[in-house]
């Protein structure tokens, strides 16, 4: 919000909105032929902030005629098992649990939905912010992928391709899908 309106730079333009509010993301989506949602708010619980966000993009791009939504999910969601997920797993810490369940909040809503939607979910670990891009990624199902011995860090940069990717090449839909 404010200060970023009609940045410019390959190909992008940066605009304010608000993600809870179908109007906002209606006017902005207009006129394109997928969103990318990658958002994030610390001042308001994880499962209202997320349970409302995706229920505004599914209201605002309905109303847009944007039938695609590629969106980032949070990593301790996926499976550790069948119908285990990491932030169900005995050690994992209660606090992040329920920013975790509350993020996957989302989930349902979309499912409910008829966009064609998917939850392109990095690792569950800190990204490397200063890690580099590799150029290639992995993607697998709603499971942790293993790591390949001797495997660089997941990057943000990385994960910003297979992003761009689903958006572009439409590889899955209404799923969510883990990437490494």
């Amino acid at each position: 919000p404010g200060g970023h309106e009609g940045v410019r730079g390959h190909g992008v333009t940066l605009v304010a909105g608000d993600v809870t509010r179908a109007e906002s993301v209606a006017a902005v989506a207009a006129g394109h032929d997928a969103v990318i949602s990658t958002v994030y708010r610390a001042d308001v619980p994880a499962d209202e902030f997320y349970a409302s966000a995706a229920g505004a993009l599914v209201a605002g791009l309905s109303q847009a005629g944007v039938e695609r939504l590629v969106t980032v999910g949070v990593g301790s969601a996926l499976e550790v098992a069948p119908g285990v997920a990491v932030h169900d797993t005995p050690d994992f810490p209660e606090e992040y649990r329920r920013f975790s369940v509350g993020h996957s909040s989302e989930i349902e809503v979309f499912a409910g939905s008829g966009l064609d939607w998917v939850v392109v979910t990095p690792p569950p670990v800190v990204l490397d912010a200063q890690a580099e891009r590799t150029g290639t990624y992995r993607a697998g199902g709603n499971a942790v992928l293993p790591v390949e011995e001797g495997a660089p860090a997941f990057s943000y940069a990385d994960l910003a391709v297979a992003l761009v990717d689903e958006a572009v090449e439409r590889r899955h839909t209404r799923a969510v899908v883990a990437v490494a």
